[in-house]
Order: structure tokens, then C-alpha cells, then sequence
């Protein structure tokens, strides 16, 4: 069984005080979508729009992500993602491939759908895979460090804590 949720570096929705402990309880797992927050997690955006990326082919269609990106909030996300960017850089992979294997190595990530435009960016895509081996302790630590916005523990309210039977 699984949880269809955007569970990206950037938001992490649905990854909030009440989902972990479903995923232990009930061996569930995400199916992720949109790892790569539309594009903002390649790193394509940190300079600016560049020619032929969607945001700038489909202005009209992403005009709110396009001004949101303007405002502080939005320069907040692209300074992250040049951070990001920089960790990509020492272990020699993309942004992209960073990001894909942070959520795929994330224990609770049972799949990660994966957006393309073309067969080269599948291929890119697919470098993750050989980013996870790389994804140490230090690493993972140094990337929630940047983000800066991992969920919250869970809270029992004061009761005791329950195995995964729903017993004390």
C-alpha cells in the first residue's frame, strides 16, 4: 500500500507530524511526484529563466511560480538549490540527480514517478541511482542542514508511545 504524495526537498508535503508514523505502522510507502519541485530543483533556474525551459515557453501557465520566484520566499528556494547545487558538485552529479536520490533513498519512498520532456532528461533522471551509494550520514545531514525543514517528531499528547500493533 501507498501514499501518493510531493515529497521534495523544497515543501515536503504531506510529510508533516502525522504521516511517519503511518508509514511504520501500516508499512507504507510514498509514491513521490514532482521531486523535482517543476524543474526548480535542477538548478536550470538558479540564474534566472533560461530559453526553452518550460517557464519560459508557457509563460502564461507558470506565471504564478514565475512571480513567486521573484519575491523573498522564492529567492530563499533558489539559494537553497545553489547549495544543493554545490554538494552536487563534490560528489561530480546534477542538481537533479542529487535531489531524485534524496527522496528515493528516503525509507519511506516506495517509488518516485519521474517527469521528462525528453529522453535525454529520462537519462538524467536515471543518474540517481548512482548518487545513492554517495548519499552518507554526512551528506544527508549537510542536505537537511540547507533545507532546513524537516517534519516535526510526532507527538503522543502525553500518552505512552505505542508499538506498531497499536499496544503499549
Amino acid at each position: 500500500m501507498g501514499l501518493l504524495l510531493g515529497h521534495v526537498g523544497m515543501e515536503r508535503a504531506g510529510n508533516r507530524r502525522g504521516a511517519p508514523p503511518l508509514y511504520k505502522k501500516y508499512n507504507l510507502g510514498t509514491t513521490v511526484f514532482s521531486a523535482l519541485a517543476g524543474g526548480l530543483l535542477t538548478g536550470k533556474y538558479n540564474d534566472g529563466i533560461p530559453a526553452n525551459t518550460r517557464f519560459a515557453t508557457h509563460v502564461e501557465n507558470y506565471k504564478n511560480t514565475i512571480d513567486s520566484l521573484q519575491k523573498p520566499e522564492g529567492q530563499e528556494k533558489i539559494r537553497k538549490v545553489r547549495e544543493l547545487t554545490r554538494i552536487a558538485e563534490e560528489l561530480q552529479t546534477t542538481t537533479s540527480a542529487l535531489a531524485l536520490a534524496w527522496v528515493a533513498r528516503n525509507p519511506n519512498t516506495a517509488t518516485v514517478i519521474l517527469g521528462a520532456s525528453s529522453p535525454q532528461q529520462v537519462l538524467e533522471n536515471l543518474k540517481a541511482l548512482e548518487v545513492i551509494p554517495k548519499l552518507t550520514p554526512e551528506i544527508f545531514e549537510r542536505i537537511e542542514t540547507i533545507l532546513d525543514n524537516a517534519p516535526e517528531p510526532p507527538t503522543n499528547f502525553g500518552r505512552p508511545a505505542l508499538d506498531k500493533f497499536g499496544r503499549l
